[in-house]
C-alpha cells in the first residue's frame, strides 16, 4: 500500500484460477457428483452436480445441433429458474455468448438489446406476473406465429433464429426448452468437449447491459477469467464450503445472482437455492429454513422485507451463517437486526459495477458491525483501487475523490462501442466508476456519492437521462429533468420534474400512466411534479441539486437519513 495515499492493491494466497468457466464446472461436478448443486423451490427441482451436467451437455449438444457456433449469442429473458442455470453452463461449455435480459424489459427495450448483440437464439419464461413473454416478442416478430419449422426469420429482428420456451406447451413457432435436454449421442458428447477444449478464459463469454447517460443500455462484455474469478473470490470471502447452502433470492439477470450467486456456489462446490422465480419474503423465508441455507444473499429492502414479515418469528432461521447484503448502502439498524435476529453473525457488505464482474471491495467476515456499515470493505484479492482528485491524481488517505479499479475484473469492453469503452477504461488499464470514495488509514473504503447522476433504488442502478430521453417522447413535455430523492424503503426514489409546452396540460397520473405502458416498472417515477422554470447555471444547464434540494423539502424528505 502506499503510504499515506488512497491506494490498495489485493493479495492472497490462492492464486486466481486461470480457467475457463466449463472447465471448473466440469472439475466440480466431478469432484461433488452427489452433492446436491441446485434446489429450486417454486419449481419442486433438485438435481445433483451428476444431474446438472447431464442437463448441461444436453442443452449444449442441442444448442450447437440447431447450427449455433463459438461466438454466437443467445439472451436469457426468465426469473430465477433450473432452466437460466442450465442455459448459462451449456452456452459457456459450447462458447456461445450468454445475454443476460432485464425481466421487467418492455418490447423497445428488449428489440434495442436484442439487435445491438444480434442475438442468434433466446430463452425465454412462459408469462410472469403481469408480462408475457411470448407475447412481447411476438409482437416484435409476429412471423413466429406461421414460423412452422422453428426457424424464424423476423423482419425487425433479422439476426434471431431460434426462440426456445421454458414450458410444457408445444408451440409451431417455438422450442421447448424440455424438447432439448435429450440425451446426446458420444459423437456429441465429443464434439462439445473439444470446443470447450478449445475455449481461451480471455474471450467474452457473457454480456451484460448496463445503461449509460446517453440514453441505450451498453453491453458489459465480460470473460471467463472476469466472472469465474469474482464469483471464487466472493465465495472465499464468506468462506463457502461443500457444505454451504445459499440461497439467492436476488435476480439471476444480475452479477448479483449470476456470479457471486451461481459462480461462487460452483466454485466451492455449495448449493445453490432458489426460493422463487423473484424475490417474495415468504418465499425466502421458508426456503431459508426447509433447505437449512447457511448463507443469504439480498439487498437491504430485501433483508427488512424478510424482517418485517408478520410470519417472520415462525421460522427457524438457526442454519444461517454468513452472506451478502449489496447494491445500496446498509443501515446500522438493519445489519444488527440480521445478525441478531437472521443469525447471520458473518454476513458480509459488498461494492462493485457489472463493469467490474462485479465485486472490487467486500468487507470480511470478521470485520466488526460499525466497519460493515459504515464502509464497504477493504480491496478484492488482485485487483487494485485507487482514489484520484479531477487532474488523476492519488488523493490522501481521508479525501474524497474518484474510486478506480484495475485487474483481472475489469470488462473487455462495452460490445461495439470502443469510444464508451474509452471513456471508462483509460490506457493504464484503470476503471473510472463514476463514484466518489473515501479511504482510510486501515484501507476501509467509504462511497459518499456518485459523479454521475445514476439512482440507486432498492439496490439497482437507475439512469435520469435514459428516463428524460423518454419523457421527452410525450406529446406535453417541453423540458424535464429526473432526480433522485431519499427513501427511506429503497435508499432512492425517482422524481419527475417537468416542464410543460405552453398551452398544454396533463396530470401526474397521466405522465405515470405512459410510464408505466412503455418503459420497466423499476424506472418509472415515484414522483411528478411541474415546474414552469428550472434553477440554471451561468450556461443554461439545469441545477439538479437545486431541484433535490427543493423537492426534499416540499415533500418533507429532509429527516429521512438524518
Amino acid at each position: 500500500m502506499i503510504h499515506g495515499l488512497s491506494y490498495a492493491n489485493g493479495t492472497s494466497k490462492e492464486p486466481l484460477l486461470g480457467m475457463t468457466i466449463p472447465e471448473k464446472f466440469d472439475m466440480a461436478c466431478e469432484q461433488y457428483a452427489d452433492h446436491e448443486a441446485l434446489v429450486s423451490c417454486q419449481q419442486n427441482v433438485r438435481l445433483t452436480y451428476r444431474q446438472l451436467q447431464a442437463k448441461v451437455n444436453a442443452f449444449a449438444c442441442s444448442l450447437l445441433k440447431m447450427g449455433l457456433k463459438k461466438g454466437d449469442r443467445i439472451g436469457i429473458w426468465s426469473p430465477n429458474c433450473v432452466e437460466w442455470t442450465i442455459t448459462q453452463f451449456a452456452a459457456s461449455k459450447a462458447g456461445i455468448i450468454l445475454v443476460n435480459l432485464n425481466t421487467a424489459y418492455k418490447s423497445n427495450e428488449l428489440e434495442y438489446v436484442l439487435n445491438k448483440v444480434s442475438c442468434a437464439a433466446l430463452v425465454i419464461a412462459p408469462a410472469f406476473k403481469t408480462t408475457n413473454y411470448q407475447e412481447i416478442i411476438t409482437k416484435i416478430a409476429p412471423e413466429i406465429t406461421n414460423c412452422t419449422d422453428k426457424l424464424l426469420n423476423a423482419a425487425r429482428l433479422p439476426h434471431l433464429k431460434h426462440v426456445i420456451k421454458i414450458e410444457d406447451q408445444a408451440h409451431t413457432g417455438l422450442h421447448k426448452f424440455d424438447d432439448l435436454l435429450i440425451e446426446p449421442s458420444h459423437k456429441e458428447l465429443e464434439d462439445l468437449q473439444a470446443i470447450a477444449d478449445d475455449l481461451q478464459f480471455d474471450e467474452t463469454i457473457n454480456i451484460q447491459f448496463t445503461s449509460g447517460t446517453t440514453g441505450n443500455p451498453k453491453g458489459t462484455m465480460l470473460t471467463h477469467n472476469n466472472i469465474l474469478n469474482n464469483g471464487f473470490f466472493v465465495g472465499e470471502a464468506i468462506r463457502l464450503t461443500e457444505k454451504d447452502r445459499v440461497c439467492i433470492s436476488v435476480p439471476l439477470f444480475h452479477c448479483f445472482g449470476m456470479v457471486m450467486g451461481n459462480l461462487a456456489c460452483i466454485t466451492h462446490g455449495a448449493t445453490m437455492v432458489y426460493p422463487a422465480g423473484v424475490f417474495n419474503p415468504l418465499e425466502s423465508l421458508k426456503a431459508m429454513q426447509n433447505e437449512k441455507c447457511t448463507a443469504s444473499y439480498g439487498v437491504p429492502t430485501m433483508f427488512i422485507g424478510m424482517l418485517e414479515h408478520e410470519q417472520f418469528d415462525q421460522f427457524d432461521l438457526s442454519s444461517l451463517r454468513t452472506g451478502i447484503m449489496a447494491g445500496s448502502p446498509c443501515p446500522r439498524e438493519i445489519m444488527q437486526r440480521v445478525i441478531d435476529r437472521m443469525n447471520m453473525s458473518e454476513i458480509t457488505i459488498c461494492y462493485g459495477m457489472t463493469e467490474t464482474s462485479p465485486v472490487s471491495v467486500q468487507s470480511s467476515t470478521t470485520d466488526s458491525i460499525e466497519q460493515r456499515v459504515s464502509t464497504v470493505g477493504r480491496i478484492h484479492p488482485h485487483l487494485e483501487i485507487k482514489i484520484i482528485d479531477e487532474h488523476d491524481k492519488i488523493v490522501p488517505k481521508g479525501k474524497l475523490g474518484e474510486l478506480c479499479v484495475r485487474g483481472y475484473s475489469v470488462m473487455l469492453g462495452y460490445w461495439e462501442e470502443p469510444e464508451k469503452t474509452k471513456e471508462v477504461i483509460d490506457e493504464a488499464g484503470w476503471m473510472h466508476t463514476g463514484d466518489i470514495a473515501e479511504m482510510d488509514a486501515d484501507g476501509f473504503v467509504k462511497i459518499k456519492g456518485r459523479i454521475k447522476d445514476v439512482v440507486i433504488r432498492g439496490g439497482e442502478n437507475l439512469f435520469p437521462k435514459e428516463i428524460e430521453d423518454f419523457l421527452y417522447t410525450h406529446p406535453d413535455i417541453s423540458d424535464v429533468q429526473v432526480i433522485g430523492l431519499p427513501d427511506a424503503k429503497y435508499g432512492e426514489e425517482l422524481c419527475a420534474c417537468i416542464i410543460l409546452h405552453e398551452h398544454h396540460q396533463t396530470t401526474e397520473d397521466t405522465i405515470k400512466l405512459y410510464c408505466k405502458e412503455h418503459i420497466s416498472h423499476n424506472k418509472v417515477p415515484k414522483y411528478v411534479r411541474f415546474f414552469t422554470e428550472f434553477p440554471l447555471t451561468a450556461s443554461g444547464k439545469a441545477q439538479k441539486f437545486k431541484l433535490q434540494e427543493f423537492m426534499r423539502t416540499e415533500l418533507k424528505l429532509t429527516d429521512i437519513f438524518s
